[in-house]
């Protein structure tokens, strides 16, 4: 019983340090956006509200999720925003990045790798699916479960010639 209380502590000390975070991360931002003179409209702050608090990987995602709490904010408004917040550098659209397929999916070319020796491979969904099944399986990390998604972020050292 004393263990859960100890858990339970630590998750309320983690969860008020995030909150912490993305609130100085806000207010950091909006204090951008009056430099750069944008004016601080609700739309706006329920659009960094949520990207701040999820992890979007698209605009059509953060527009999906803004919708759902004001249904007067549209898909541009939400690229606009996108595009501010790059520019002031709160985001990085190349670090945007998610793959979700399922294994029924009929895409063609939805994955393309292309290794150092320039050799290209485009693979279909059912492909791309086989290939990281086969990956995590071999690994150990993957038994009966379904791939609901996965997230890639490009890497980001400093190392020459880190691929």
């Amino acid at each position: 019983m004393e263990n859960r209380n100890m858990i339970s502590e630590k998750r309320k000390v983690t969860d008020s340090r995030s909150y912490h975070t993305s609130r100085m991360q806000k207010e950091l931002i909006i204090e951008r956006l009056k430099e750069k003179g944008c004016r601080i409209t609700k739309q706006r702050l329920t659009l960094l509200d949520i990207i701040l608090g999820h992890e979007c990987s698209s605009c059509k995602e953060i527009y999906y999720k803004a919708s759902k709490v004001d249904e007067s904010i549209g898909a541009a408004t939400v690229y606009r925003m996108v595009n501010v917040l790059e520019e002031i550098g709160a985001i990085s659209r190349k670090n945007m990045y998610k793959i979700a397929y399922s294994e029924t999916c009929a895409m063609e070319n939805a994955c393309t790798v292309i290794l150092d020796d320039e050799t290209t491979y485009h693979l279909s969904a059912k492909n791309w699916n086989l290939v990281v099944r086969a990956g995590l399986s071999a690994c150990g990390y993957l038994s009966n479960q379904k791939i609901a998604s996965i997230s890639v972020k490009p890497c980001e050292c400093e190392q020459a010639g880190c691929y």
